[in-house]
């Protein structure tokens, strides 16, 4: 056995660039902060955010090649290293990290981290991994030591999904503002369309998915570009590139719609656009909305399950739209555009800090008050 023991492990599949990867990436540095060892354990050492992890992360690498080989190798790691308490996050990570436990016969404290609306997606999405995880989750989860819900509906919905009691799932809001948010913020944009000058920017940002439903935002668009000049900015990647781009051209708005794909400082492009859209059919919580209003910027949403209205405090902080309906999506923006803009209590941001998640979360992972001390 190491004489090195973690107190914290995080356990993802990876570390691409999702709003889940980031929010545990401003988890661990806080706990670092903390003064707390922590190993960040991954199925796979890939993706962008590899080379954000901070230098005081030790990054444990399992080098699975399958699905099926992640248990045996997280199992070893569980018995080697022996860390206080284990954070899981996503599917298949947080089903394996109870499994590795109950294999291991350790005393690691299993703590899953659902972020998303598990009977949303699995009416959505036809893949039939994702169409069983509720099944998974209501096997799995009652094992695990503690259960973290990132928004209301969330918590709602699983515990729907799994029968387990609402007061076992702890809700603790994404751990989004940080303070290289507004630094980062702060940065140059090149792209000619963010000068002074020039016309408003609408911007989205968000995997190029069918959850993200981007055609119901190029859609009001166009009805916007009817009235008033301005230009739409999508950042972001995935499989819908190709079909948006097709949609862009079909509508004749080659001029003023960009797809600039992924960007490492989406927040600079906040900063300086005039509106920032989320149109998704569903989401776990909405990252992005809160990045918006950290840096300023007002927000048109869709009423999605989950999160929007609860960080919009229904309406109050942001404009909230029906899913899929563009026409109300395009007045919600010609309304911001028209400087109606709701003003941000920033009491109210302090709940989505990163400060203030880690600190929930290292109560749910139950790290002893004298490691803080």
């Amino acid at each position: 056995m190491s004489q090195y023991k973690p107190d914290i492990a995080i356990f993802l599949r990876c570390l691409y660039g999702g709003g889940a990867e980031r929010g545990m990436l401003n988890l661990a540095r806080n706990f670092l902060r903390q003064k707390l060892t922590v190993d960040m354990v991954v199925a796979k050492a890939e993706g962008s955010l590899l080379e954000q992890l901070p230098a005081g992360i030790r990054l444990i690498d399992l080098n699975a090649q399958s699905k099926l080989g992640i248990l045996p190798k997280l199992v070893k790691y569980l018995q080697q290293e022996r860390p206080v308490s284990m954070l899981a996050a996503l599917h298949y990570p947080c089903e394996i990290a109870i499994l590795a436990k109950r294999i291991a016969r350790v005393s690691t404290r299993i703590v899953v981290s659902e972020h998303n609306h598990l009977s949303e997606e699995a009416k959505r999405i036809p893949q039939l991994s994702v169409k069983l995880t509720p099944l998974a989750v209501k096997v799995f989860y009652p094992w695990a030591d503690g259960i973290i819900a990132v928004s209301q509906g969330v918590a709602e919905d699983l515990a729907n999904v799994t029968q387990i009691p609402p007061e076992r799932i702890d809700l603790i809001y994404n751990p989004v503002i940080t303070p290289e948010i507004f630094t980062k913020a702060k940065e140059a944009v090149n792209h000619p369309w963010f000068q002074s000058g020039e016309p408003p920017v609408i911007l989205a940002v968000g995997r190029l998915y069918p959850q993200k439903d981007y055609p119901t935002l190029i859609g009001a668009f166009a009805q916007v570009r009817q009235v008033r000049r301005c230009r739409l900015v999508i950042l972001g990647e995935g499989p819908e590139a190709d079909s948006l781009n097709n949609l862009i051209r079909e509508l004749g708005l080659e001029e003023d719609v960009a797809m600039l794909g992924f960007a490492d400082n989406p927040y600079a492009y906040m900063a300086k656009a005039s509106v920032f859209v989320l149109s998704s059919a569903w989401e776990g919580f909405g990252n992005v909305i809160v990045e918006a209003l950290a840096v300023g910027t007002p927000v048109v949403s869709t009423n999605c399950e989950s999160g929007p209205s609860e960080i919009l405090a229904n309406g109050k902080y942001g404009d909230l739209t029906r899913v899929g309906d563009r026409q109300q999506m395009a007045e919600a923006i010609l309304n911001v555009l028209a400087g109606n803009i709701k003003k941000v209590d920033s009491s109210w941001l302090q709940q989505f800090t990163s400060e203030t998640c880690a600190e929930k979360y290292l109560q749910v992972l139950g790290i002893p008050t004298k490691v803080l001390a």
